[in-house]
């Protein structure tokens, strides 16, 4: 077993505010049991006295903003950062809070008292790590008719939850990500007779080994990958959002103590279903990221997508990585939009999926509409063979979502 010597994480719970409304202990249990999973040395790795576990009474204002002072002081540019926080946000007159155990949200205090997002946000900048990830769970509700969130009474102007502003501002910089277990105006759930919470539930399942790895490692995009369609599955209203910019999807904990995992293959060898091919700009960027890859993951789809940094390792020249990806995946789904063929990379995957599958004798490619204003007369001919799936089809589109999962998970059929 090993441990990651220059790991370092701040994990914040609170339940039993002094002046606000308590959250469930629930809270409490998902800050202690996700410091312990950081520092079991058979799990992350993370060295016993690198992790800071702030519950409760001891989360004062200015006690966060010590551990978040400590944190930079303690850490370099190689240093791996979690910051994780779970209690009580807001917003009022255009600022954001995060409220600390000694809130006090009435008589023009909340100012004073809480920790300003801007403040949080220059604090964590603060911290010279180039992998540091902060995973906030501001704004919760529990099972039927039992609310968790902040109450706003008496509190003129105060809404519930952070911005999606605010977020983008935290994921500023090199090498920062944010996990936010839902939307600004969502509620984070916690599902009668679970122990922890649904997100934090999800993201102590993916510590503890449900990520897999090949290099003993578990990175941010899988881990990311491994939340979403869980968490979302269980709780439709509730979206766990993204923000960051990433060079690489860099490595947030060791994978069972360091063990090296094998990526899990199908019968017939592939460790994904598809890759999923489309033109980088928008408005497919936003389809294929908000719509079509939850759904297929939902589905239990195996997906490789084209741009996300875990699939192709940054830095490694297209032409080579594209068809090295590839050539783990049971087919390509080709998003066909007008913008489809002005890519020249998507046209560079449609191409090279289409020699494999005439190499292999194997008919790999799988065309899918999405604009009904595509000119299919204007295709390639070596898509144009090919039947389509339509799922802009007046009669047959809902149904056409459902097929191209189906298909998907369905052995290549001989050519």
């Amino acid at each position: 077993m090993t441990t990651l010597t220059n790991a370092h994480a701040l994990v914040v719970g609170i339940a039993n505010y002094r002046n606000v409304n308590h959250l469930p202990e629930n809270v409490l249990w998902d800050a202690q049991d996700l410091a312990a999973v950081l520092q079991d040395e058979a799990l992350c790795g993370y060295p016993a006295d690198n992790v800071d576990l702030v519950i409760d009474g001891e989360a004062t204002t200015d006690r966060l903003r010590q551990a978040l002072d400590d944190l930079a002081a303690r850490t370099d540019n190689e240093a791996t950062v979690t910051i994780y926080f779970s209690g009580h946000g807001g917003r009022l007159d255009g600022a954001e809070y995060i409220l600390p155990v000694d809130t006090v949200p009435s008589g023009g205090q909340l100012t004073q008292t809480a920790l300003s997002s801007a403040e949080f946000t220059q604090r964590v900048q603060a911290i010279s790590a180039r992998k540091l990830l902060v995973i906030l769970d501001c704004c919760h509700a529990g099972g039927v008719g039992f609310v968790k969130d902040v109450d706003v009474d008496g509190v003129d102007g105060l809404s519930k939850g952070l911005s999606d502003g605010g977020y983008e501002a935290l994921a500023g910089g090199r090498g920062r990500v944010v996990f936010a277990s839902a939307r600004p105006d969502e509620k984070s759930y916690l599902l009668p007779g679970d122990r922890n919470s649904l997100f934090t539930k999800h993201l102590l399942a993916g510590l503890r080994g449900d990520v897999k790895s090949d290099d003993g490692t578990i990175r941010v995009a899988r881990l990311w990958e491994y939340l979403w369609p869980r968490v979302n599955g269980e709780v439709k209203q509730q979206h766990p959002i993204f923000k960051g910019e990433m060079e690489e999807s860099f490595a947030v904990a060791r994978y069972q103590g360091g063990a090296e995992a094998e990526i899990p293959t199908d019968d017939d060898g592939f460790e994904y279903d598809a890759f999923l091919s489309f033109a980088q700009v928008e408005p497919d960027l936003g389809f294929v990221w908000t719509e079509l890859v939850p759904f297929l993951q939902e589905k239990g789809v195996r997906l490789a997508v084209a741009g996300d940094p875990d699939v192709l390792e940054p830095g490694v020249e297209l032409v080579i990585g594209l068809p090295a990806v590839m050539e783990r995946c049971k087919r390509t789904l080709m998003v066909l939009t007008p913008s489809y063929f002005d890519d020249p990379w998507a046209n560079f995957a449609a191409i090279v999926d289409a020699t494999q599958g005439i190499e292999d004798r194997q008919r790999r490619l799988l065309p899918l509409i999405v604009d009904p204003e595509l000119d299919r007369r204007q295709l390639p001919a070596f898509v144009r063979i090919l039947q389509p799936l339509d799922i802009t089809h007046p009669y047959l589109g809902k149904r056409n979502w459902e097929t191209m999962a189906e298909r998907l998970k369905k052995p290549v059929a001989g050519g």
